[in-house]
């Protein structure tokens, strides 16, 4: 902004200052303490106007600081500490001056503009002639402001900001001092760090409509939140992607509701103990590259879940035909049933079937199961010829996951066909007679003839 002339808002100002002085004052000493009750066309705020410090005036009038003002100075002096113009056009932060311009922080704007303003005359001499020491005078806005000289250079400063211009503008009811800088209140510093508090930023939470008990016709009580740590209270269905069937896997999210598991690391570390075990090859394969299955799985693990794979080895994946692989969505069902909505290790597997014999786990795959018993000291999963013994226990445990090493590639039973209800009907015989259809009506009549 040019300091020579007035733009349209210091303009406004100018007259509305000048019509509100009488034209005929007669100028007043600095230590006279009889005042008119208005501000003559002598006044230090219509010096203000016209100096290197029109950005100030602006934001006195923004701040409807103007009334006052005028009756600050009807009834004593008061100093100005001005920063100039340029502090304030290019050394001021975008964001802090838009702050200060929002009407809901016209407080914080006020605060600001009446700590420049001291409530007598201060001239140079209440600078501490001592370098190192420190004078406060207390401003309008009760915030104290504080006059040193500083040790290395010298130089006057006012709340450690540089005194530049001394005595800029001298007027019988007060008197304009420049300032390198603008003097920021440490209220109205802590009101911008606190213009973006969650409390008034942060979105409101979704909430259910309440449910009203039918039986005694009140609201249901909520329930308690879910402690750290704590199994999901829907199962593992409700959270699984969508088949290949229905429509691709959706994108993994972000991790759980409180963030307590990282899945998605689990996960890698458990190809990666995979890959470094041996032999199991093509089943990381079929998880990172040929499906989406370890994101999906990553993400489970992420809400709460606990997974158990049956991982089969390459040399029981090498048996599958072509056939079994080609048709859609057949990977997916192959793996689905390998994996278990549980944790289980080899010596739990094992205790569970020599305590009951055969123990059915559910699996991802509904609603097949697979079968576990005890065979040869071992566990042998599935059925007859589809069986596959464990081969290669714990290979991967964390509390979360758990992966057991088997020798074959489980299926599960086939669906026994059912024949259709209307093929099904068996036919009734009836033994044929001889039509005796009329023979009693005739009769009867021929009788009562």
């Amino acid at each position: 902004m040019a300091t020579s002339g007035f733009d349209l808002s210091s303009l406004v100002l100018f007259f509305h200052l000048l019509f509100l002085l009488p034209l005929s004052g007669a100028a007043a000493s600095p230590e006279n303490t009889t005042r008119s009750g208005q501000v003559n066309s002598n006044s230090v705020l219509v010096a203000l106007i016209d100096s290197h410090y029109t950005e100030l005036a602006e934001l006195v009038e923004k701040a409807l600081l103007l009334q006052t003002l005028e009756d600050t100075v009807t009834k004593h002096n008061i100093t100005i500490f001005a920063p100039k113009n340029e502090a304030l056009e290019l050394h001021l932060d975008p964001e802090f001056k838009r702050f200060l311009l929002e009407p809901r922080n016209l407080r914080s704007l006020q605060t600001l503009i009446l700590s420049h303003i001291v409530p007598y005359r201060v001239g140079l001499h209440h600078w501490p002639a001592k370098p190192g020491d420190s004078t406060r005078h207390r401003a309008l806005s009760r915030v104290p402001v504080e006059l040193s000289t500083d040790v290395s250079s010298g130089e006057r400063l006012v709340s450690l900001a540089k005194l530049t211009g001394p005595h800029a503008v001298d007027r019988p009811d007060g008197v304009i001092h420049g300032i390198e800088r603008l003097i920021i209140p440490r209220s109205v510093q802590q009101d911008f760090n606190n213009r973006r508090s969650l409390s008034s930023i942060s979105a409101v939470k979704p909430e259910g409509a309440p449910e009203v008990d039918p039986r005694t016709n009140r609201l249901k009580r909520p329930a308690p939140p879910a402690k750290p740590g704590s199994p999901p209270a829907l199962p593992i269905y409700y959270a699984m992607a969508p088949g290949p069937d229905l429509a691709p896997a959706p994108a993994p999210g972000p991790g759980g509701p409180h963030h307590h598991f990282d899945g998605e690391r689990q996960v890698k570390d458990f190809i990666h103990t995979l890959l470094q075990y041996g032999g199991y090859n093509e089943m990381a394969d079929i998880l990172v590259n040929l499906t989406s299955l370890a994101v999906e799985m990553g993400r489970l693990v992420s809400e709460g879940y606990v997974l158990t794979i049956l991982a089969p080895n390459d040399e029981a994946m090498a048996k599958l035909t072509t056939d079994q692989l080609s048709e859609p969505g057949s990977p997916e069902q192959i793996v689905y049933y390998h994996i278990i909505p549980e944790y289980q290790t080899e010596e739990s597997m094992y205790n569970a079937v020599r305590r009951f014999g055969k123990v059915s786990y559910d699996t991802l795959r509904l609603p097949h199961k697979v079968v576990a018993q005890e065979a040869d000291g071992s566990v042998k999963f599935g059925h007859r010829d589809g069986s596959a013994y464990l081969f290669d226990p714990d290979i991967y445990t964390d509390g979360r996951i758990s992966v057991q090493g088997i020798d074959g590639v489980l299926f599960p039973p086939e669906e026994k066909k059912v024949t259709p209800a209307a093929q099904v009907v068996k036919q009734v015989k009836v033994a044929a007679g001889k039509q005796r259809r009329g023979t009693y009506s005739f009769n009867f009549f021929i009788k009562r003839r």
